[in-house]
């Protein structure tokens, strides 16, 4: 029953999406197939209160489906109560099982303090040494503020112990603060020497997003800068650069080695404004990630399309409370 709501509503799911319109608690499910990416199945994950992930992640899994053959099941936020897609929940995203079975994990997340029960499914994906893509926010992905008893607790964003949580320790960096001006600046992204041929950069021209430049502290473990932020003094991609930021990494790749002792692939890019998604430079980088990260880097086109499967007419952000 489910594939078959998410089948019929394919086209029109972005707007239905943002005004929370599907009462349902399932994921929505994009068969995949034709394409160099047939037989991989990718869960993204949407757990976030700012921009408009619930509007985003699901434009990106129709392009990796009808695209490029990839099948993609996406879970979101579900307000209990309701049984409706809620970004404000934080607490509740159900269907996660479905990780058990997944080639590939795209993660937006936003301080998430999830129950045990679910936050099991992603803690033991992460450590089987299957790889992850992550957005934005997902540097500080969770928060356990209400249940500090928690065995998942280590992996908020801001722990000592477990220095940085899932954010450094999986993703190569934590929430540090905004080093361009939230709203003000926005970021061009600049291919360090050296990183040209990258196959994740392959066919990547002219990339641009309003999201602005996220600090970075010191990347860890093995990370790599991808693509560095030059800090942009107003909101166009002609915008002159602002003389007083250096350029700080925006796109990475990394590896992490869980419990099962299996090196994992992970990708991370700070970028992920619902209008970056608009830039098809952006689009491209985060495709051409999914299949870096399931080992088909030779099958990356420089041309293949990366165009929107259906309308893509994003609202503005905004945080939107999250209850105390």
């Amino acid at each position: 029953m489910m594939n078959t709501v998410a089948n019929v509503f394919t086209r029109a799911l972005p707007l239905l999406i943002a005004v929370s319109a599907l009462a349902q608690e399932g994921p929505l499910v994009y068969p995949g197939g034709h394409g160099p990416g047939g037989g991989k199945h990718v869960v993204l994950i949407v757990g976030d209160q700012e921009y408009r992930s619930e509007e985003l992640i699901p434009a990106l899994a129709q392009i990796l489906a009808g695209r490029h053959g990839f099948h993609c099941t996406v879970l979101f936020s579900v307000n209990r109560q309701t049984g409706r897609i809620d970004p404000n929940t934080v607490d509740n995203i159900p269907g996660l099982a479905v990780l058990r079975r997944a080639d590939l994990v795209v993660l937006f997340a936003r301080w998430l303090e999830l129950p045990d029960e679910q936050m099991k499914e992603i803690v033991d994906y992460t450590e089987s040494g299957r790889p992850v893509v992550a957005l934005r926010t997902s540097t500080h992905p969770f928060n356990y503020r209400k249940h500090p008893e928690s065995p998942y607790a280590k992996y908020s964003y801001n722990d000592k112990q477990f220095s940085g949580g899932y954010g450094r320790q999986v993703l190569g960096e934590t929430w540090i603060a905004h080093y361009g001006a939230h709203q003000k600046q926005s970021t061009r992204g600049v291919i360090p020497a050296g990183m040209e041929k990258h196959p994740i950069l392959r066919g990547v021209r002219d990339l641009w997003g309003e999201s602005d430049v996220y600090e970075i502290t010191a990347l860890a473990g093995d990370s790599r800068p991808l693509v560095l932020g030059q800090v942009l003094m107003g909101m166009e991609p002609a915008s002159p650069p602002d003389p007083a930021k250096k350029l700080m990494p925006v796109a990475w790749t990394k590896t992490y080695t869980g419990s099962a002792g299996k090196p994992s692939r992970i990708f991370t890019t700070t970028m992920g404004h619902v209008l970056d998604m608009r830039n098809e430079g952006f689009r491209r980088m985060v495709v051409n990630a999914c299949y870096w990260a399931v080992g088909l880097e030779k099958k990356i086109s420089a041309t293949r399309s990366v165009e929107f499967a259906a309308p893509y007419n994003p609202h503005a952000i905004g945080v939107r409370a999250v209850a105390p």
